[in-house]
């Protein structure tokens, strides 16, 4: 989720009980696919590792794979069907770039989407250079040294500067350049109670749950009638890039668009502001603005049918997610967006439910297996 727009901090968000889905647990090559997708380093416009991830995932599954020139990757499944259905999450998650190298090597940095410099302090990083990883620490002056309590303020994003170990500027540059882009260290983890912990779960459960939604439906494609569009887009985190160039080329009928949403059942989390949306009850619907009316009913129906739990939540403009841009591409194209709860989003411990998350695949794989030959969806007037 691109964290400049806020304005899912405005939404009203409501939850809505279902009978409990039954979930078992991951199957081991999926679990193994998503560990490799976190751990891959994929920050804005230096995604094409993470690529290479996912198409050697998603290819089996597909009829043909391809990549554009800036590294949108796609895989098609049932080619020549109808509708064509895009099933699309982002690739990047959020980063650092190196920005200037004082005389004595500390390298001063820029953003790469939402990061937040005051939880970026004292972490380690991997400094993604030409040469291979080079790796250091983002520097933290030491309680004792601080003169007084105005010197603890929250740093802004040019104060930080990251130790990688060298005498002087002359030696740095021969590890880094400026442009080399930089990612924290945090790896997946499963924690407990179905829980897990990574630093990039924005947005690598939308990339993994559209390939395994193609996984699921190509179990069953004797029984598909649309053509299905698996993506995993680019530059997300820095506005919204990647989907805007595939929607255009792609040219689907509808869209269904798979990112994170704020999970609020934490400490100091205002509910009364944002809303009641808890791990482990399941991904959310938004309803208004880019989600069109009937594809969220849609939706509605087939959670039913297949007892997957939902929560839900109101957009009052816009969603700061892909939707947004896919969906007044090419004069309108009907898009509706699916989220995974996710604790402490944009911070290096992002914490999601495996059981909400299986829930994504199964829910798209439904809609799709649902819709009928040529269908389309048009508002009546």
């Amino acid at each position: 989720m691109i964290s400049e727009i806020t304005h899912r901090a405005y939404a009203l968000r409501f939850t809505f009980y279902a009978p409990p889905a039954i979930v078992r647990p991951m199957r081991e090559s999926s679990l193994s696919f998503l560990r490799e997708l976190l751990n891959t380093p994929s920050p804005p416009g230096h995604e094409a590792r993470g690529q290479r991830v996912w198409l050697n995932y998603a290819g089996p599954f597909a009829d043909e794979t391809f990549t554009d020139a800036y590294g949108n990757a796609v895989a098609i499944l049932n080619k020549g069907g109808s509708p064509r259905v895009m099933v699309a999450g982002h690739a990047d998650e959020i980063a650092m770039t190196v920005n200037f190298i004082d005389p004595n090597g500390f390298i001063y940095v820029r953003k790469l989407g939402g990061i937040d410099p005051a939880i970026t302090k004292a972490q380690r990083v991997t400094i993604h250079s030409r040469k291979g990883p080079v790796k250091g620490v983002v520097g933290n002056v030491a309680p004792h040294l601080a003169k007084d309590d105005s010197d603890r303020k929250p740093p802004k994003i040019h104060e930080l500067f990251i130790d990688i170990g060298v005498k002087d500027r002359k030696e740095a540059q021969k590890l880094v350049r400026v442009g080399d882009p930089i990612t924290l260290n945090d790896e997946f983890e499963l924690l407990r109670n179905d829980l897990a912990v990574a630093r990039a779960f924005d947005n690598r459960i939308g990339t993994f749950a559209v390939a395994e939604t193609l996984r699921l439906l190509a179990e069953s494609r004797g029984r598909l009638k649309p053509e299905i569009a698996a993506v995993s887009n680019i530059m997300e985190e820095v506005g919204l890039l990647g989907a805007r160039q595939i929607a255009y080329t792609l040219k689907p009928d509808l869209a269904l668009v798979v990112d994170v949403t704020h999970a609020t059942d934490y400490p100091t989390v205002n509910q009364q502001q944002h809303g009641e949306i808890e791990l482990g009850q399941g991904p959310t619907l938004t309803h208004g603005a880019c989600n069109h009316p009937d594809i969220v009913a849609r939706l509605e129906e087939v959670a039913r049918k297949e007892k997957i739990q939902l929560q839900h939540e109101s957009a009052s403009a816009t969603t700061g997610t892909d939707t947004d841009v896919i969906f007044w591409t090419r004069g309108g194209i009907p898009s509706a967006l699916i989220s995974l709860p996710n604790r402490y989003m944009h911070s290096p411990v992002e914490i999601v439910s495996l059981k909400d998350l299986e829930q994504i695949p199964q829910l798209m794989t439904a809609f799709a297996l649902s819709l009928k030959a040529g269908e389309q969806f048009k508002l009546k007037i």
